[in-house]
């Protein structure tokens, strides 16, 4: 009998329901293909295993915290105490999980921005449209996988108007063994544009809703959590950046500003814009940006003044 002759029915059973048997020659062929097909198991097992295991797992807790701005202090959500909140830094095709744990009194998801999420859309966020909330003293771990994203994004609470505090910047660098598609800057900041409302501003969304009108305007505008040096109370607060004569630096920036759009200069420079919501583009030199509310962007500046 030749090793193709494996399968034999048996001459005295129907037709219709033939019974088949292994021949005593091939019972070592059968016994090695089990071997085979359990080794490619447990290795894909391991392969697998190993895969999730080097996953980083970054903690987060939403609670509330005193902040004073404009004279006056008072309550707000927060990531892990900051605002803004914690710069995740990754680098492009990463995968990262990230647990939140809600510590506040309301209802809360976190969305990243711009973060594609292929085959995954249970981790991106939106309140009701990809998951449920996460109610006061639970915990959620979300599943971030990081693919054609790079440069600089963001991420941000997605209930009602707790964004207004729970947001902060995603920087996506050049995978290993590549680099920025312009020369390497001395260094880079992220700005955070931000909205400050000296009322609650989870109280503010639901009078408005109730009586049909618009929220009211933000009491004023944050760069890194800090108003501007011409509001009440904010000189001594105001976010500084040294720059050494004649280096380049990046700035990421970031409009998590509520419902206005900003414009963004820097006096007597002009600036290059090399990147927009996680994607490089063809540089852009200009003596100013107009940026929308969600909208990111690497813009370059040369200390030349």
């Amino acid at each position: 009998m030749t090793n193709e002759q494996i399968l034999i029915p048996i001459a005295k059973q129907s037709k219709r329901n033939p019974i088949f048997y292994l021949s005593s020659e091939n019972m070592g062929s059968r016994k090695n293909l089990k071997l085979e097909l359990m080794g490619i198991f447990l290795l894909n097992v391991f392969v697998f295993s190993v895969q999730q295991t080097t996953i980083p797992t970054i903690n987060w807790v939403l609670n509330e915290n005193s902040y004073t701005r404009l004279c006056s202090t008072k309550k707000i959500l927060t990531v892990n105490g900051l605002f803004p909140g914690p710069v995740l830094r990754v680098r492009k095709g990463d995968r990262v999980t990230v647990n939140v744990e809600n510590q506040g009194r309301y209802n809360v998801t976190v969305h990243w921005h711009e973060v594609k999420q292929p085959r995954n859309p249970w981790s991106d966020g939106p309140e009701y449209v990809t998951q449920c909330p996460i109610k006061p003293g639970a915990n959620f771990s979300y599943d971030l996988i990081f693919s054609s994203e790079e440069g600089t994004i963001w991420w941000h609470a997605h209930s009602d108007w707790s964004r207004a505090t729970v947001h902060g910047p995603i920087i996506v660098y050049p995978e290993n063994g590549t680099t920025y598609p312009f020369s390497q800057p001395d260094d880079e900041f992220p700005i955070v544009l931000a909205s400050w409302f000296k009322g609650d501003v989870m109280e503010l969304i639901q009078t408005a809703l109730a009586g049909g009108g618009e929220p009211n305007k933000s009491d004023a505008l944050t760069i890194n959590g800090q108003p501007g040096d011409l509001y009440n109370c904010s000189k001594q607060g105001t976010y500084k950046i040294m720059f050494d004569y004649g280096k380049t630096y990046l700035l990421r920036l970031i409009n998590s500003i509520m419902n206005e759009e900003m414009f963004f200069m820097i006096a007597q420079h002009n600036v290059t814009v090399v990147g927009a919501d996680g994607a490089y583009i063809k540089p852009l030199e200009t003596d100013f940006i107009f940026i929308a509310p969600g909208q990111t962007m690497d813009v370059l500046i040369k200390a030349n003044q």
